[in-house]
């Protein structure tokens, strides 16, 4: 994949079909140590042992319409090919955590990418799901709850158009800021 908000995407559908009620997503960049690491967390089903020994393997999925799951090994593989690290962890009934860290000015690591477009697009695929999203640049925080959306919204819903373009733009130029 392009950009690793992609991947992100892919892990967060993983978390909708597991029955997650809330997805965290952590994005930390710390240029004094020259690291990127991405944390997904969710409360969705979890995997038992012998699925979470093959959960990274490309062959291995849980769908019936294809007999492939790329999103895990891909990004493994990113991370690899970044002098990175890739660990998931998970247990039945409670949830799965994926980490993966890249060298951050690494040649082969993938561009970030647009994270206000992919927290968009999973929340019009379900309203349901709560997202927290971290960002931290050096130290320096930005945080987004829908949550918190939800109660500033009342009777609004958080995927009518209007508020799914707000949102995607918020987080854009908060993640901007952080960059400066």
């Amino acid at each position: 994949m392009k950009e690793l908000s992609l991947h992100v995407l892919d892990l967060a559908e993983n978390s909708i079909r597991a029955k997650a009620k809330l997805v965290t997503i952590s994005i930390t960049e710390d240029l004094n140590h020259n690291l990127l690491k991405i944390l997904i967390e969710d409360n969705g089903n979890g995997m038992d042992e012998e699925l979470l020994s093959v959960a990274d393997d490309p062959f291995t999925t849980t769908r019936k319409t294809r007999n492939v799951g790329l999103g895990l090994s891909l990004l493994k593989a990113a991370a690899l090919r970044a002098e990175g690290d890739f660990h998931i962890t998970s247990e039945k009934g409670t949830g799965t955590k994926i980490e993966a860290t890249f060298k951050h000015n690494h040649i082969d690591r993938a561009p970030i990418g647009n994270m206000g477009s992919t927290i968009a697009t999973i929340l019009i695929r379900k309203e349901k799901i709560d997202i927290l999203y971290i960002h931290q640049v050096n130290g320096r925080q930005f945080i987004f709850s829908t949550k918190e959306i939800k109660k500033l919204l009342g009777e609004v819903s958080i995927n009518t158009p209007e508020v799914i373009l707000w949102i995607k733009d918020y987080i854009n130029e908060n993640v901007s800021e952080l960059n400066k």
